[in-house]
């Protein structure tokens, strides 16, 4: 009852806020890729506007409403005192004057609905989709409910931008609208990023085709094609905000990773560290794999935690991503979490790979420090609870002050894993 009324009294407060200011909302939505997209378009907003974005994935019904306000989300939620304060910054904020020109801010869902109530008091100028694919099945249960479901999000923004490699046609019908643009790297999309042939970690040098400009010359410094399509994103989103194409390449050069999404990191004995073990999906992690297939080096390693919240699809899914595992492309395969051992670790070996599985990522951290060979290429991707792939990676980095560079660090966060796993890492 009490998250209930904090709840439809923040819903009430940001909605006033937006009514009484001249400040512009982009939302971004999808199955993966929600806060890399996020990130990428305010950096390139910030080439002409002021601009208020959190970098976290603040992005539920409780904590999104803050995020937009930026005012800091309370750490006991259960706390009157705590609740007092927020409102005290939201009035203050209310009436102050603006300090931002444009909000950027993901949307989450859980279960069906989720977005649609975020149109209650929400009318974004753009909506940006990323993608649909398998997420939180137990719920959603068919790929049809989940595009349903991130599609909401057209019913009430102004216009919508969506990923047209990464969601199907099929599902334009559950698009409530016919204020739409499309994106991304592949023929058919109305904005499209054409990358020239090179080494993932060496930057991506290419053109950017959009209406506006014709072909515009881009320079990134992300790796992957999520990070691409990221960015494609966020030039779109520059495009209807009337940035010139001189800000939106200069915007675009200087998008970074973050934390926990393809973020490249410095191991021992000179190896690379693909960090991208926010959380895990078959898409991302399909995406990740093709990755580090790209890049020429003497040993790839390939760290793969269980998906969760896949549901029934969660055997198939897990399969799937096992046979992706080529033998000729990976020196490793070491898996994370029981759905990893049953499902993906089989298919792997099965495809000729090496192998091998723990429960824990200390243990797989240390594995595969002890099969490590110098200038190596590590990757590691997995969902997080019951997972916790980044803890693997904190066994090969170069320097300990580099674990500030991993996700979920926090008192709080050592904690849940401390209480899951032995932090002994073990080394074979």
């Amino acid at each position: 009852m009490f998250k209930k009324f904090i709840q439809k009294r923040l819903e009430r407060v940001v909605k006033r806020y937006f009514r009484k200011k001249k400040i512009k909302l982009v939302v971004v939505t999808g199955s993966v890729g929600k806060t890399s997209t996020k990130m990428a378009i305010a950096t390139v907003l910030g080439e002409k506007y002021a601009v208020r974005v959190h970098d976290g994935n603040h992005n539920t019904h409780m904590s999104a409403p803050l995020a937009m306000l930026g005012i800091e989300y309370p750490e006991n939620v259960h706390s009157i005192s705590a609740w007092i304060a927020v409102w005290r910054a939201a009035g203050i904020r209310m009436r102050q004057k603006d300090d931002v020109e444009v909000v950027v801010q993901e949307l989450g869902t859980d279960q069906p609905g989720d977005i649609a109530h975020f149109g209650k008091y929400l009318r974004p100028d753009i909506a940006v989709v990323t993608a649909v694919s398998p997420e939180h099945m137990e719920f959603f249960e068919t790929i049809d409910a989940v595009a349903k479901e991130e599609l909401a999000v057209a019913s009430f923004s102004r216009l919508t931008i969506i990923n047209r490699d990464d969601i199907s046609q099929e599902y334009a019908k559950y698009a409530d609208t016919h204020d739409i643009d499309t994106y991304g790297l592949q023929d058919g999309a109305e904005y499209r990023l054409v990358l020239k042939p090179s080494s993932p970690l060496e930057g991506r040098i290419g053109q950017l085709i959009a209406p506006e400009w014709g072909e515009l010359p881009v320079n990134l410094q992300t790796i992957g094609e999520q990070g691409a399509k990221a960015a494609t994103a966020a030039a779109v989103v520059g495009a209807k905000l009337g940035l010139t194409s001189q800000e939106v390449a200069v915007g675009l050069s200087k998008i970074r990773p973050v934390k926990g999404r393809m973020n490249v990191l410095r191991g021992l004995k000179n190896s690379t560290l693909i960090d991208d073990t926010y959380n895990a999906s078959p898409l991302a992690v399909k995406a990740a794999l093709d990755t580090l297939y790209a890049i020429d080096t003497v040993q790839r390693i390939a760290i793969l935690g269980s998906m969760n919240e896949l549901g029934a699809s969660s055997a198939q899914a897990h399969e799937q991503i096992g046979k992706l595992c080529d033998a000729a492309k990976l020196d490793w395969v070491i898996t994370i979490g029981s759905e990893a051992e049953k499902l993906l670790a089989p298919a792997a070996a099965g495809n000729g790979c090496q192998v091998k599985s723990f429960a824990s990522p200390y243990q797989a951290g240390g594995f595969a420090h002890s099969v490590l060979k110098p200038g190596a290429v590590v990757l590691a991707k997995g969902s997080q609870n019951g997972v916790f792939a980044e803890e693997a990676l904190k066994v090969l980095l170069h320097e300990t002050e580099e674990e500030a560079s991993l996700v979920r660090q926090s008192p709080y966060w050592l904690k849940r894993k401390s209480e899951q796993f032995s932090l002994e890492p073990t080394v074979e």
